[in-house]
């Protein structure tokens, strides 16, 4: 099967499905909260934040300050981590308490809690649908042969040349998410709009009085830009990975939900640091079949489903970090072809 088929099977009749899959590991305990490794890990990124401010108050108007901006980026995206977990109920047991948390740490990275778990649910529901799936409906790539040809203007030719562009759109990935939390708080598209808004304006506000307090205004700006699109490229480059070049859902498939999620997913190998890298999405195949499992114990049912797959002949995708980034540049490559040779 090559990254850019369709599945249409119909599942055989007799195979074990999730039920069982589902007994195997909740009988292992991985379902279990976690909540002191969370208030860990919660902890050490607010230290990482403060270090990083007074390391920013410190150096004042410098062009320093670029490094700061750079480690910055890596720490917003460590709490972005956090809101996803607490969005997926993967903290704590109660809604409230995760909301609180996702609305906390999506506040402090400028993004929208309630927009995000809105769309990200809908992903989770139907992982690389052509037309369900919002992840794979972005206005200036092709996921699909269909969707190239759809292009028009400028947004076909930024098609065309996808695979060479993918990362340096990634530049812009930060300043899409804030776009996107501001027009859905706005527009009433979340669950808790005055919330939201103020969460956001707070941010905003905040974030800007600090740079142009303390550095003069153009390095200011440079600041902003190195700092969001650094966290734009890290988003991207801890998502992408995921889903993108593997099979794509057609409107009618048959697949039940174990293979749903088990063909469309990606796993990155790698160890403990691409673990905290990728903020455990690199088991985004055990994610996607328990979605409410804490990050921790993630790669612990990793051996179950892997096996499980293996028993009953479903296909487990797993490959290197950069690995993986060939397959999305693969893909997105074969899917512009068809718009380097058309006129």
């Amino acid at each position: 099967m090559t990254t850019s088929d369709a599945i249409v099977v119909d599942r055989p009749q007799g195979q074990p499905g999730y039920a069982d899959l589902s007994r195997s590991v909740r009988a292992a305990g991985l379902l279990d909260r976690r909540r002191y490794h969370y208030l860990g890990r919660i902890v050490l990124n607010f230290l990482a934040f403060a270090v990083g401010g007074v390391a920013f108050v410190w150096l004042g108007d410098s062009w320093w300050q670029l490094f700061v901006a750079a480690f910055l980026a890596l720490v917003f995206t460590q709490f972005a981590f956090i809101g996803h977990d607490a969005g997926h109920k993967q903290i704590f047991r109660s809604r409230r308490a995760n909301d609180v948390t996702g609305f906390v740490h999506g506040g402090l990275v400028g993004l929208s809690y309630g927009w995000w778990v809105g769309q990200h649910t809908q992903h989770h529901a139907h992982p690389n649908h052509e037309t369900k799936d919002p992840d794979v409906d972005i206005p200036v790539l092709a996921f699909t042969i269909e969707q190239g040809h759809a292009k028009r203007g400028v947004v076909r030719w930024v098609a065309k040349y996808q695979a060479f562009l993918f990362f340096p759109l990634l530049l812009l990935e930060g300043l899409s998410l804030h776009w996107s939390s501001i027009r859905s708080a706005w527009g009433g598209g979340v669950r808790k709009p005055r919330l939201e808004k103020v969460l956001l304006v707070l941010h905003f506000a905040a974030y800007l009085t600090a740079v142009f307090l303390v550095l003069s205004p153009l390095t200011g700006i440079v600041f902003v830009l190195v700092h969001q699109c650094l966290w734009g490229v890290y988003m991207g480059c801890s998502f992408a990975p995921n889903h993108k070049g593997m099979p794509t859902l057609p409107d009618g498939h048959t697949l039940d939900f174990l293979r749903r999620q088990v063909l469309t997913s990606r796993n990155v190998r790698g160890g403990p640091w691409v673990d905290f890298a990728l903020g455990g999405l690199n088991y985004q195949i055990e994610h996607h079949l328990f979605p409410n499992m804490p990050r921790p114990n993630l790669r612990h049912a990793q051996v179950i489903v892997q096996d499980f797959c293996l028993r009953h002949g479903i296909e487990y995708a797993q490959c290197g970090l950069l690995r993986s980034y060939r397959y999305v540049l693969e893909h997105l490559h074969a899917m512009g072809a068809p718009l380097r040779v058309s006129r």
